[in-house]
């Protein structure tokens, strides 16, 4: 327990007013040396014992990066030959190996996080690390739990898993799990607020934008699923761009030093994101590792330890938690390849060496099938016989004119070409839809590499082909032609986005338009849409003809063999939005990331004030009627929620002046029993994500605090159980520095999505 003299001492807490000119992110130092206790125990004796034979040039040597002619890995390591360390690969991102061969294309993060299945998680992060052990890369860079999406513009929403923090939470940590099980470091980013693209980072003279964040607010929101990550083991962090409170991340040592380090306790490496805003004091700040050179380092570094402006024993830490990171997940010994061994350049003569492995194949297509969220369905869908006639219609449903070895396969822009063209830095509007053809993953870092596209439309014609079906398409036209016979008509759209820049708006005109062309000849008109965040359907949502609408988001490779799947009723849907679906932009809590204003041309600020009532939270406080909430989706069967028990443990509040730190055992504590049935209550198999909403005094009205998907045949039944943690019922007392357990009514939540609750109970506390 942290008294309010312990706190004080502890730490300052971040400060920020409405007034960015008076926000300030206060220092804190010196950095703290990794602990090396629990499970890190053996790693850091290991680490400990190797990096003891270094000399201070050779410790410096492995804080950075260096160019290496061999392979093409986004990062290299320097290595201490002396004694046999043969340095590191570190390269893009958490979807897959981007920018190389015979690799393959899995599910996106935003796509994944609409299955809210944490077992298919796990298991889709062993096969992308095995793949990149299997390409030499010892560091993967991701999983990406920020941005959450404060704005749904956000260009890098798709590469994270939910705008909730729980629901993110989640599925990092199982991501880093298994990740790590495969015997590659994980990499949790971006630390943290980094939530636009639009002045993310310095760029001709302009400094980069400055999210000014309340202290509450960023341990209740945006630290959340660090604090998962950091939990599961991460063993790498890597800081933002971007400023927090006027510094920037990877110069703020009471984010690095403070939060990371002390609160969380964390014992990994921090990285630094490509080329981002350092100096030499980023090194006492808490930055351990630096990338893709020497930066403001390199023999600085060793010269600096010299005249003691950074203490020798600050880059020991630095070199033993790297060293550390690299022993904790089994890459010492014969158990790696040789570093960037598979990541060559494309187009010189190299070595074929095939990541893929037979295994990976039901992973990756059931997670194409999962993340696909159904949210209307006038009796259209599945088809009740074979169709005798289908017709589709829209760019979406097609592959792209080329996959090859060049810039727009390696930053994932093959559909749309225009964005390969854009430097980054500079103003571009890009077209939200992607007309150059069908959409598996979004754009640049966190793009990977299909080893084929399975797209839309070739899926149905395989499937006519067996089943005697007649197909029409028509993929360019605006007003296309509709066989008047057409059992149903399909049209395929797509909203695109990508790191660099952030979205223009949240639908298009030309798709828009498509759909209800379409919709004015079509009586069955299907409409899917392959979405890489916010896709909104006002313009056409309600037309009669429109039966069906399915937002598919990034399904990875097996994109048309999933949808056929689901469409035939070969198998069922089981995605929940992972995020908020509005009628209006101007529904949303922030709709457009931060600009410079009159008196911030060249010092842009982007003030927080929201707290954390974002996405549902905001619309539920607000009373807002979405078109379709969070964790909304619909199935072809039925479920029925009963018997409701509560068993809370032995929970009583913090006495006023006392609070719990983030490090403690006792916050991780299960302190309640919530106990549920669920029922398949229809003549079709399907699974249901059951959700747990708390409302905590003070806060908003409804926070997720629990899921569990579990599936059910026909008349089936089956209990489940979420085990709330002190943590779950705590919020951040900004005096004391630590959490607390407030004294009063917690209401229970359990049902379908966040507004379709099925029972209701209370803990009293």
């Amino acid at each position: 327990m942290l008294s309010k003299l312990a706190a004080a001492l502890f730490a300052a807490p971040l400060v920020a007013s409405a007034a960015s000119a008076y926000t300030k992110s206060p220092p804190v130092f010196p950095s703290p040396p990794g602990k090396g206790t629990g499970v890190w125990a053996e790693s850091y004796d290991s680490a400990r014992n190797l990096v003891g034979q270094m000399t201070l040039e050779e410790k410096v040597n492995i804080t950075r990066g260096f160019t290496v002619s061999g392979n093409v890995c986004a990062g290299n390591t320097g290595t201490v030959p002396r004694l046999g360390w043969p340095g590191m690969c570190l390269h893009d991102a958490g979807n897959g190996v981007r920018a190389t061969d015979l690799v393959n294309s899995y599910p996106s993060a935003l796509h994944v996080g609409a299955s809210w299945d944490r077992n298919l998680t796990y298991e889709r992060a062993v096969h992308i690390g095995l793949e990149f052990k299997a390409k030499g890369v010892n560091v993967v860079l991701g999983p990406n739990a920020g941005p959450l999406g404060r704005t749904p513009l956000g260009g890098r929403n798709w590469e994270g898993f939910s705008v909730d923090p729980y629901l993110s939470g989640q599925l990092n940590a199982e991501t880093i799990v298994g990740h790590q099980d495969a015997g590659v470091i994980a990499n949790i980013k971006h630390f943290i607020a980094n939530e636009q693209e639009t002045y993310r980072r310095p760029y001709f003279g302009v400094e980069a934008v400055s999210a000014n964040i309340d202290d509450k607010t960023l341990h209740e929101f945006y630290l959340w699923p660090f604090m998962d990550g950091v939990r599961a083991g991460v063993a790498s962090v890597m800081c933002s761009y971007n400023r927090i409170n006027s510094t920037y991340g990877c110069e703020n040592s009471k984010l690095m030093n403070g939060v990371l380090k002390t609160e969380l306790a964390f014992d990994g490496f921090v990285l630094l994101d490509w080329n981002a805003q350092h100096n030499l004091e980023s090194a006492n700040a808490g930055l351990d590792m630096l990338m893709p050179g020497g930066g403001s380092w390199g023999d600085n570094l060793t010269e600096a330890v010299r005249n003691g402006t950074v203490s020798g024993d600050r880059v020991t830490d630095m070199a033993t938690r790297i060293l550390a990171a690299w022993y904790f997940v089994g890459q010492n010994g014969t158990n790696f390849p040789v570093p960037g061994i598979g990541m060559k350049n494309l187009t010189q003569p190299h070595e074929q060496v095939d990541a893929r492995i037979p295994q990976s194949k039901p992973v990756i297509l059931a997670g194409a099938i999962a993340g696909h969220v159904l949210v209307k369905n006038d009796g259209a869908l599945p088809f009740e016989k074979n169709p005798t006639m289908l017709s589709v219609y829209g760019y979406d449903a097609t592959v792209p004119d080329t996959k090859n070895t060049d810039t727009l396969f390696q930053l994932g822009y093959t559909a749309s070409p225009e964005m390969g063209q854009a430097v980054l830095g500079t103003e571009h509007h890009f077209d939200q839809a992607a007309k150059g053809g069908t959409i598996v993953t979004g754009g640049r870092a966190g793009a990977n590499g299909p080893a084929y596209i399975d797209d839309p439309l070739s899926a149905i014609q395989h499937r006519a082909k067996s089943d005697g079906t007649w197909i029409n398409w028509d993929l360019t036209s605006f007003d296309p032609e509709v066989n008047a016979a057409s059992d149903a008509c399909l049209v395929f759209i797509n909203a695109i986005s990508t790191e660099g820049w952030d979205r223009d708006g949240l639908h298009d005109d030309f798709s828009d338009g498509l759909v209800l062309n379409v919709a004015s000849k079509c009586a069955n008109t299907i409409v899917v849409i392959h979405a890489s965040g916010v896709r909104l359907v006002d313009q056409w949502i309600d037309h009669p003809n429109v039966t069906a609408t399915i937002i598919a988001h990034l399904p990875g490779q097996d994109s048309g063999e999933a949808l056929v799947k689901l469409i035939y009723g070969e198998a069922g849907f089981s995605g929940k939005l992972p995020y908020t679906i509005a009628k209006n932009e101007s529904d949303y809590a922030v709709y457009a990331p931060c600009g410079r204003g009159p008196s911030n041309t060249t010092d842009p600020q982007c003030d927080f004030t929201e707290g954390v009532y974002l996405d549902y939270r905001h619309f539920d406080d607000k009373n807002i009627a979405p078109r379709y909430e969070f964790g909304y989706g619909l199935s072809y069967t039925t479920f029925d929620y009963s018997a409701l028990s509560i068993e809370p443990l032995d929970l009583r509040p913090d006495p006023q002046g006392f609070s719990t730190a983030s490090n403690d055992e006792s916050f991780w504590e299960v302190v309640a029993t919530i106990n549920t049935t669920i029922t398949n209550t229809d003549a079709v198999a399907g699974e249901e994500v059951a959700q747990l909403y708390l409302g905590i005094p003070n806060s908003p009205p409804k926070q997720l605090r629990g899921f569990e998907k579990v599936p059910l045949s026909p008349g089936e039944s089956a209990g489940i159980t979420f085990e709330l943690t002190r943590r779950d019922l705590s919020v951040w007392d900004v005096i004391t520095q630590g959490w607390i357990v407030q004294a009063g009514e917690y209401d229970v939540y359990v049902g379908a999505s966040s507004r379709d609750i099925r029972l209701t109970g209370r803990i009293t506390v």
